[in-house]
């Protein structure tokens, strides 16, 4: 099994501390930084856009880290070589937004940068059948897009098995990423079904403990799995 990898995503930091939060998060050993695009319509919120990626790029190589860009997005395809030219290492897109899925992984990968693509919670994995083989990430929504903070959808766990049964019969290296609702008591069931990158938000960035305290409960909780 793959080592599991922590990806704090900013959308829950505290955005007048962001570099010190951010190095914080390197410092303690994170892999990748998840920086969540939203545009107001396709989900009910708007957050960053490519100099979020452009202020971020020194720091990640700095540290060695990937920054790992979710477009929750309506017409991503408008937006692709924006994200890539300000340093985004991956690109996921959303099956629901994208006709022609396909044509758009493929031009994130002619870009030079690691295609994903994510589905929803009510999205059924079905139609990812076609393009794992096309991809270096698919990323489970556990809770609805938008918003920061919410429950870990249950049922999510089934849906993580069956994903990594699907990329383990095509023989695929892809990373198995979810975000939503991850924190130290459910990251050990959720890599157990087969993730290996989790996102994190509030359950690193708030809470009374410090960021490097809440990276640390992660990683104890991730040891014996």
């Amino acid at each position: 099994m793959k080592q599991v990898k922590l990806a704090p995503s900013i959308l829950a930091a505290d955005f007048t501390q962001l570099g010190a939060q951010v190095e914080e998060v390197l410092q303690a050993g994170a892999e990748h930084i998840h920086i969540d695009v939203m545009d107001g319509h396709f989900v009910p919120n708007i957050s960053f856009g490519p100099l979020m990626v452009t202020a971020l790029r020194p720091l990640a190589d700095q540290y060695g880290t990937l920054l790992d860009v979710h477009l929750m997005i309506e017409q991503p395809d408008r937006f692709l070589a924006d994200f890539a030219h300000a340093g985004a290492d991956i690109i996921t897109v959303h099956v629901e937004t994208c006709p022609h899925l396909h044509r758009t992984l493929q031009t994130i990968r002619e870009l030079n940068v690691g295609p994903g693509v994510t589905l929803n919670p009510g999205t059924p994995l079905s139609t990812l059948e076609e393009i794992l083989p096309d991809v270096d990430l698919v990323l489970i929504m556990s809770v609805n897009p938008g918003f920061g903070g919410q429950s870990y959808i249950p049922r999510s766990t089934d849906k993580i098995s069956h994903l990594r049964a699907m990329l383990d019969a095509i023989g695929s290296t892809a990373d198995l990423e979810v975000d939503g609702g991850i924190d130290a008591q459910n990251a050990a069931e959720i890599a157990a079904a087969g993730a290996n990158v989790l996102v994190a938000g509030s359950a690193i960035f708030r809470g009374t403990q410090s960021i490097s305290h809440n990276i640390a409960a992660f990683r104890r909780a991730l040891s014996n799995t």
